[in-house]
């Protein structure tokens, strides 16, 4: 796990900017630092290293390939290098210099060029590869989003790329104006997501894209390699034939060898257990597969309607594991809350990313990379939306599109200015289709808390509606295009790489996830139950009496904190008045009534944390020119 750089154009002001856009991701990679540049200097990389796999000068970055032609940037992880690393000695002879993956990777490209070897790794990445023959920049991510990565051009028309935004806004003269057409989205969401930042011309690689910028670097094309759009079409026109219980094993196989593979490294290697379905899957397969004890981890909160802590302990004691628990204090969580823009370089709003950093932080003092069961849901119909949206649609659908419609008109002039049942029916009563409907009820309600009105399309704006057979498979599906990799992975990215703890997730091996797309939907709920095929698996390794429970969860009271000392004058601070009127970007009244509806009504909205996220994120932002 690292940090990764890269300019073009630059002059002769590339390495001083090159190391300042190291030195602003010294979390993502604190062990080493590098800079490159090409003979005419028109391309400079820089790389922050964070030593996982040979963990020796011949590892470091960049990294020219042993014929000179190439030279690489790497962030992530490679799993199957050493099966490629046989390939390349086998058909070229190839004598490597060390033990890395990115060794591998690029004397991969090398021998077979840039598509084939992404279409035969498997891992984690982002990486940006100069060829010095054709004088052209490749820049690649990994297919499901895991690793970040960040390009465009700034104000005056040089090209940029970083795998933290922060690396981006440290260049100087940085002064690409907030994107204001993108603040709607963000608002809805609580996130920004792909292909959008929160900068203008300043955007994220999607998911199983590569991009060719060549000489000179003025315009560039985006391929794609591997779609998992493409993949669940595929795969749910090919159904697994087999019975449920031959689906489990073969589930069991492909996992155990994903987790093997993410289990290889050359420093101390844990998981994370936070007693649900998923975590608990992968750390049981962990144990199996390991002669030591495997070292798992649990944070806890003293507030029993939040804590899971002591059914984790039990099924690490069940299972046999090297188990750490912390109990942290509410003033341990509040104490996180001001440092939150700093990890993310970008507004950020999932309140989650509070108990993942302290989880982080706690692992870190123990292991340099910890596993985590993030992807189950999404994969395998953990979500009680999949099924309650499509219970609510099958009953909606009955009555005509052209009486809903008017209906919905009717409702939410009725419900104007209430937060209530009515609001939420007039929303998913006008729905043209259940993908409509499911994101009708994900979206925040809307209060124009932007002053522009523009916004921009996202892939959840886009699908195709009815293009899976299975109702609920489409919407897990458009979990996986955005929600999955814009939230999820980039909580538990950013907060891990605060800490500098590499964090991996063997459900979303690329295996994995072109076989779980074969499998009927029974094979995942039937009956109520969600998850089915993994409790499968699970019921193998940990008694189903310590699994069958609520689930609690690790929430955060955001709507008592936000009104007790400190904490409220914080927020006071970020929304005066006189702050957003000189920032011009946000309805100064909107915000100032959700606040004080929230102050002195005791109305939550989940809208007043996007603001307060927002406005912190303005604030650490204050020192570049942005405007």
């Amino acid at each position: 796990m690292c940090g990764i750089a890269g300019l073009c154009n630059w002059g002769d002001d590339w390495q001083r900017n090159i190391e300042r856009m190291n030195e602003a991701m010294i979390c993502r990679g604190p062990d080493a630092s590098g800079v490159w540049a090409s003979d005419d200097r028109t391309v400079a990389f820089g790389h922050r290293r964070l030593s996982i796999v040979d963990l020796t000068p011949s590892g470091a970055q960049p990294m020219e390939s042993h014929d000179g032609r190439y030279v690489i940037t790497f962030n992530g992880e490679i799993y199957n290098h050493q099966e490629i690393r046989e390939r390349l000695i086998r058909e070229h002879k190839t004598a490597f210099r060390g033990t890395s993956d990115t060794e591998v990777l690029l004397e991969a490209v090398s021998a077979y060029g840039t598509a084939d070897t992404l279409r035969m790794i498997k891992g984690m990445f982002a990486f940006a590869i100069y060829d010095k023959k054709e004088r052209a920049l490749l820049l690649a991510r990994d297919r499901v989003g895991e690793k970040p990565l960040y390009y465009g051009f700034t104000g005056n028309r040089r090209f940029v790329f970083a795998s933290d935004l922060n690396g981006i806004a440290a260049l100087d003269g940085f002064d690409n104006s907030v994107n204001r057409s993108v603040l709607p989205v963000y608002f809805r969401y609580g996130y920004i997501p792909a292909p959008y930042s929160v900068y203008e011309n300043i955007y994220k690689l999607q998911p199983g894209r590569y991009l060719v910028l060549p000489y000179p670097y003025e315009q560039y094309r985006i391929e794609t390699y591997w779609s998992m759009q493409e993949t669940a079409v595929y795969g749910q026109q090919h159904l697994f034939a087999g019975s449920e219980e031959e689906a489990a094993e073969e589930l069991e196989r492909l996992l155990k060898n994903a987790i093997r593979g993410q289990m290889s490294a050359d420093v101390p290697v844990g998981a994370f257990l936070s007693a649900g379905i998923d975590s608990s899957t992968v750390v049981s397969l962990m144990q199996s597969l390991s002669e030591r004890k495997v070292q798992s981890f649990t944070i806890g909160m003293w507030d029993e309607n939040y804590n899971e802590a002591p059914i984790a302990q039990k099924i690490a004691g069940h299972l046999g594991t090297d188990h750490t628990q912390l109990y942290i204090t509410e003033q341990d969580a509040k104490d996180v809350i001001p440092r939150l823009s700093a990890m993310f370089g970008e507004p950020y709003a999932d309140s989650s990313q509070i108990p993942t950093y302290l989880v982080s932080r706690m692992t870190k003092e123990h292991v340099t990379v910890s596993l985590s069961g993030d992807g189950g849901d999404e994969l395998f119909g953990g979500y009680g939306t999949y099924s309650s949206v499509s219970r609510i649609w099958n009953k909606v659908n009955r009555i005509p599109y052209g009486v809903r419609k008017p209906a919905e008109a009717v409702l939410n002039a009725v419900s104007l200015g209430v937060k209530g049942p009515l609001a939420v029916k007039a929303k998913l009563l006008g729905a043209r289709s259940i993908e409509d409907m499911y994101l009708r009820s994900e979206m925040g309600e809307n209060f124009h808390i932007v002053r522009e009105r523009s916004d921009c399309p996202t892939v959840m704006d886009t699908y195709p509606a009815g293009l899976l057979a299975q109702p609920q498979h489409n919407l897990m599906l458009m979990d996986l295009l955005m929600y999955h990799p814009d939230d999820i992975l980039t909580k538990v990215d950013r907060t891990a790489m605060a800490v500098s703890l590499e964090t991996r997730v063997p459900m979303l091996d690329r295996d994995v996830v072109e076989f779980a797309w074969t499998l009927p939907f029974s094979y995942r709920y039937k009956d109520g139950v969600t998850k089915k095929i993994l409790r499968d698996i699970l019921y193998r390794y940990v008694p189903r009496e310590l699994m069958e429970r609520p689930k609690k969860g690790f929430a955060i009271p955001l709507h008592r904190w936000l009104k007790e000392a400190g904490l409220r004058e914080w927020a006071e601070e970020l929304i005066g008045r006189d702050t957003l009127d000189r920032q011009g970007l946000l309805n100064t009244g909107v915000v100032r009534r959700l606040w004080n509806d929230y102050i002195e009504r005791d109305i939550w909205r989940v809208q007043i944390w996007y603001i307060l996220m927002f406005q912190q994120w303005m604030q650490c932002a204050e020192g570049t020119k942005i405007h």
